[in-house]
């Protein structure tokens, strides 16, 4: 507008300037110009130089009456735009001020700053997704509710940003209901959205709702939506829990059917062939399992496996002993393995060999079992005082174990509680 006034005033003084030079080159050459002008019966005779200054001058008055006329015609629009340009930029400031007030937990302050000027402000989607947010921290379901809805009307074509939102939030509080309707809607308009995907994944994890997540892992796979070492992992947690399910119904056929679609890339996991070894010999199918136990103890030495492996009650006992015997090669000194040769023994009613393993085992490592297990032997004996001597060392061996349990729970939690206090200070 600035650049407009001089470039026109500059024009409008180079004008003058000529006409001023013109009009004295006329008069030092003794020609300073006549001009007569008739309309009908009227004449008119002046100088050159009152004629050219006259146009000029009128020239200008029209020049600036249009201006004005031109102003005042753009004067309501003028102040329109002036107006919408000043809530502009209060809702700005409201938009951050709502945003720093969210930041420091003045929920309700946020609220009311946040929607006061959604509707001016550039950027209403934040508006109200951020005061439903407000309202959400501050226990005000039913107003975070109307304010996505507020969000959705607002600007329509952010229907995902807005649906995520309202999953996000009912997920934080344990609205599972509420969520999983918002999470099937999304799947439907956005199926292969990461973020989409990403709550479904900690919806049904917190639903424990194995079946379902079981379904969600080729999606989470495809579209990459946790890395490779994470999708293991929710696969081992996921396999796991099914395991478990499947377990409490004791049908060998649905373990069966379930271990077998487990990935060769995760079923070597102790933990699941742990899971699947138990079940199977709690619903009376150990022999099928005897072959994969020993596989996986000559590829991993672990006391669990190794437990279960004396579980199982094979037709061939002695046989099942004998290759249990050849581990004490490599591990001679195991507890575990010696109460289990015990165990295998005494079921044979290989007694000497029996009280031999089962002493070492109590020698080298005092365990419950393995006084019930020489208690047991000595019963069979009939040494009912030495049995019943081993039987109440086992009682209290459990007893002394869950004292020393709770007392180290307790400790766990005074050093916790401890940290906790000293922690307050430097928080405050």
């Amino acid at each position: 507008m600035k650049r407009k006034i001089i470039f026109s005033s500059v024009a409008l003084l180079l004008a003058i300037g000529l006409i001023v030079a013109a009009y004295r080159w006329l008069v030092a050459h003794g020609n300073a110009g006549y001009v007569i002008i008739g309309i009908n019966q009227w004449v008119l005779e002046t100088s050159l130089y009152v004629m050219v200054v006259t146009t000029v001058l009128g020239f200008v008055a029209f020049y600036i009456a249009l201006r004005l006329i031109s102003k005042a015609l753009s004067l309501p629009q003028a102040l329109k735009q002036r107006s919408h340009e000043q809530r502009g930029r209060r809702s700005q400031e409201a938009l951050i001020t709502g945003l720093l007030e969210t930041t420091e937990g003045q929920w309700e302050k946020a609220e009311r700053n946040l929607i006061r000027h959604a509707a001016d402000s550039g950027l209403p989607l934040i508006n109200y997704l951020t005061a439903a947010r407000a309202a959400h921290s501050r226990g005000a379901h039913e107003q975070r509710d109307e304010y996505l809805n507020l969000a959705r009307q607002a600007v329509p074509k952010a229907e995902l940003a807005v649906a995520l939102t309202r999953a996000e939030l009912q997920l934080s509080t344990k609205q599972f209901d509420q969520a999983l309707e918002s999470l099937t809607h999304l799947n439907q308009i956005a199926p292969s959205h990461a973020a989409v995907l990403r709550l479904t994944h900690q919806l049904y994890e917190q639903m424990e709702d194995w079946e379902a997540l079981h379904r969600l892992i080729p999606a989470l796979h495809k579209n990459k939506v946790l890395m490779e070492a994470e999708i293991h992992r929710l696969e081992a947690d996921t396999y796991a829990a099914l395991l478990r399910r499947r377990a409490e119904t004791r049908d060998a056929m649905q373990l069966r059917e379930l271990w077998a679609h487990i990935p060769q890339h995760i079923r070597g996991l102790t933990s699941l062939e742990s899971l699947y070894c138990a079940a199977m010999i709690e619903s009376g199918a150990g022999t099928e399992v005897e072959e994969l136990l020993r596989l996986a103890l000559g590829r991993d030495w672990n006391e669990t496996l190794l437990v279960l492996y004396g579980c199982i009650q094979m037709a061939d006992t002695e046989g099942q002993l004998h290759h249990a015997e050849t581990w004490l090669e490599l591990h001679p000194r195991d507890p575990v393995l010696l109460r289990v040769l015990g165990k295998l023994a005494l079921r044979i009613k290989q007694r000497d060999k029996a009280r031999d393993y089962i002493r070492g085992s109590l020698d080298i490592e005092p365990s419950v079992e393995a006084y019930q297990l020489m208690g047991d032997l000595l019963f069979a004996q009939k040494d009912y005082v030495a049995a019943s001597n081993y039987y109440r060392n086992g009682l209290m061996f459990a007893s002394n174990e869950a004292v020393a349990a709770i007392e180290e729970e307790q400790q766990e939690a005074a050093v916790a509680e401890s940290a906790e206090v000293s922690a307050t200070p430097a928080e405050t």
